[in-house]
C-alpha cells in the first residue's frame, strides 16, 4: 500500500535552501510550480519539502531525514568535492547497526543523514 515518503523540513529563507540544495547537494527543482513560502526539490528518486518558518531559531530546530544510497562512498567524495561542511560529530564511518553514514546540518540545522546498508 504505502509507495514512498517525503519529509518536510523547515526552512527560514527560500531563495538560500534552494541555493544551497542546489549548489551543495546536487538536487533540482521538482514540479513546475513556484509556491509562496514553499519549496520541493528531488534528486535521483529522493524529494525534500520545505516550508517557509521565517522564525525559525537554526539550533533549535530538530528537523532531521535519514536518506538511503547504494553509493555512499562516492557520494561522500562528490560532497566533498562541492565543498560541502559534514558536521563534526557524523563523518563518514560504519554503525554498529550495519549502515555506513555521514551527517550534515543545511543551514536552517535540518539534520540529513546519508546511510548505505552494509555487512558487518
Amino acid at each position: 500500500m504505502l509507495s514512498d515518503i517525503v519529509p518536510k523540513l523547515p526552512m527560514r529563507n527560500k531563495i538560500a535552501t534552494r541555493h544551497y540544495y542546489i549548489q551543495y547537494l546536487g538536487f533540482k527543482d521538482w514540479g513546475n510550480a513556484d509556491y509562496e513560502g514553499y519549496l520541493m526539490l528531488e534528486r535521483d528518486q529522493v524529494q525534500i519539502h520545505f516550508f517557509e518558518l521565517p522564525s525559525l531559531e537554526p539550533k533549535e530546530n530538530y528537523g532531521q531525514a535519514y536518506i538511503r544510497t547504494n553509493e555512499i562512498d562516492r557520494l561522500y567524495q562528490e560532497f566533498q568535492e562541492r565543498g560541502l561542511v559534514i558536521h563534526h560529530n557524523g563523518a563518514l564511518s560504519t554503525k554498529p547497526w550495519g549502515q555506513r553514514e555521514f551527517s550534515l546540518l543545511d543551514p536552517d540545522h535540518n539534520l540529513l543523514t546519508f546511510g548505505e546498508s552494509v555487512t558487518i
